[in-house]
């Protein structure tokens, strides 16, 4: 079920993955959290591995391949595009432009990250909720 998939973390910032992991850990969920550095690494698993993820939750600011030019490679795949895979983003950056390009490309959410680290818990909390009532596609292929 694609509820109990991994979650993958594509995100570059050691901090950042530390204060989500144990965000996600303090709220209960047991889906195991993969991370990734960049698009690249994300991409590459996606091609060689048939695991359906819960949920993607990428950053914006991110080396070699950043979250836009992921998301475009993805939505850009027939073959990744069909796994559905739920992915958002959870970034610092709340420009305008750069907002408009992530729904351009049918990103599910744009959320943006907090300081504060009760806020940072209450949005990741609001946001798996949303995903964990959703009904997913059973695993193509």
């Amino acid at each position: 079920m694609p509820h109990s998939g991994p979650i993958f973390l594509v995100e570059d910032d050691e901090d950042d993955q530390l204060l989500i992991t144990q965000a996600l850990r303090e709220l209960g969920v047991t889906n195991r959290v993969m991370y990734f550095q960049d698009g690249v690494e994300i991409i590459k698993y996606l091609g060689s591995s048939m695991q359906q993820p819960f949920l993607i939750i990428c950053d914006i600011n991110l080396p070699s391949m950043n979250g836009l030019e992921t998301r475009d490679y993805i939505e850009n795949s027939p073959v990744l595009k069909e796994r559905s895979i739920p992915f958002l983003f959870f970034t610092t950056s709340d420009h305008q432009l750069t907002v408009q390009q992530a729904y351009r490309l049918t990103v599910q959410g744009y959320f943006v990250k907090s300081n504060n680290y009760k806020k940072l818990k209450d949005d990741l909390s609001t946001i798996l909720k949303y995903w964990q009532l959703c009904v997913l596609p059973e695993r193509f292929g």
